[in-house]
């Protein structure tokens, strides 16, 4: 499982470090421009990232006899689908930039996409000496150029029953640093099968659940390196927060079950650019920029899920699929006593 968060930073910071590759450079255009080019670049990531954590809740509708504890390993695959690799760009909504040969739009890479060939624009600066400035930068492209067409995330989870049809969970996993990267998250949640109110539950058919769980992830890259703009302590930070709103339906059987789940997702990621950033020729000119811009996006979407769950004595392993804005396949492996 701590593969599986690595690879998750690895990615995280492959997204991250291809933003900053040119992001801070935009600086140079005004803080507008850039932020405007880079809430195009990383919303698509903010939003896959989102739908993601929010897999793996469940592995069954019915619950486990009161006082039972369950611990589980969980592991999930987003996939990219490519309306969400790349965004347009009309430079009328730019004030300082516009492309190399002469476009007023194009369709340029997200951070899950890649241009191929690679986008130049040339950005306009006011040097209070010389006047209007020209540079010409290339766009950054995104995990497309590593062949990454999925977003992995992975959870440690725990759940209790302190009472009959009632499951309490948990999931985290602690701040994973790689050189540069954080990725840290956490997340509570209840789940009740509501047919365990039922006076004859024992011989009804089938078990209706209702899940509620929040899901908190943060990550960070430090980065300082750039052509046209040095500084210090420049990272980027990002922060999402969701609810997951879930009914699910299953089969009430000893050894394997199916289940399958209509859910609704609701949440908010939050990116920060900070540091000090210094705009420069190297020569005559330089501007200072501290903790440039932060930017919101919201996430809704609904999904669907269908799985199953296999027990053998406290042994358990459960997969399932889910259909969303971003289609996911996930893996649990759960221990009960």
């Amino acid at each position: 499982m701590k593969r599986i968060i690595l690879i998750s930073t690895a990615l995280l910071s492959i997204v991250l470090v291809k933003a900053q590759e040119n992001v801070n450079d935009l600086l140079a255009a005004g803080i507008a421009d850039a932020e405007r080019f880079t809430q195009g670049y990383i919303a698509p990531a903010s939003e896959g990232l989102a739908f993601g954590i929010n897999n793996g809740w469940f592995n069954n509708a019915k619950a486990p006899n009161r006082f039972n504890f369950e611990i589980s390993l969980i592991g999930n695959i987003g996939f990219v689908k490519d309306e969400k690799k790349s965004f347009q760009i009309n430079v009328d909504d730019y004030e300082n930039i516009r492309f190399e040969d002469g476009s007023s739009t194009k369709t340029v890479a997200t951070a899950l996409g890649h241009n191929d060939p690679s986008i130049s624009v040339i950005i306009t600066y006011s040097d209070p000496i010389f006047g209007n400035q020209e540079k010409e930068l290339e766009l950054p492209t995104g995990i497309g150029s590593q062949n990454f067409n999925i977003i992995p995330t992975g959870f440690l989870q725990a759940s209790f029953s302190p009472f009959k049809g009632t499951q309490l969970k948990g999931r985290y996993f602690p701040k994973v640093e790689t050189s540069e990267a954080k990725v840290g998250l956490y997340g509570l949640g209840i789940q009740q099968e509501f047919t365990s109110w039922l006076p004859a539950d024992k011989i009804f058919p089938v078990a209706i659940s209702g899940l509620i769980a929040y899901t908190h992830l943060d990550a960070s890259y430090d980065f300082t390196d750039a052509e046209f703009v040095d500084g210090e302590n420049q990272r980027v930070e990002t922060e999402v927060n969701t609810m997951l709103f879930e009914l699910i339906v299953g089969t009430k059987l000893k050894i394997i079950n199916f289940y399958g789940g209509l859910g609704y997702i609701s949440g908010k990621s939050t990116t920060d650019l900070l540091g000090v950033y210094r705009v420069t020729d190297g020569t005559q000119f330089s501007e200072e920029i501290k903790d440039p811009f932060s930017f919101e996006q919201e996430v809704t979407g609904i999904r669907g899920t269908i799985g199953a769950n296999l027990k053998l004595g406290i042994f358990g392993i459960n997969a399932d699929y889910t259909v969303a804005e971003f289609d996911s396949a996930t893996l649990g492996f759960n221990l009960s006593f």
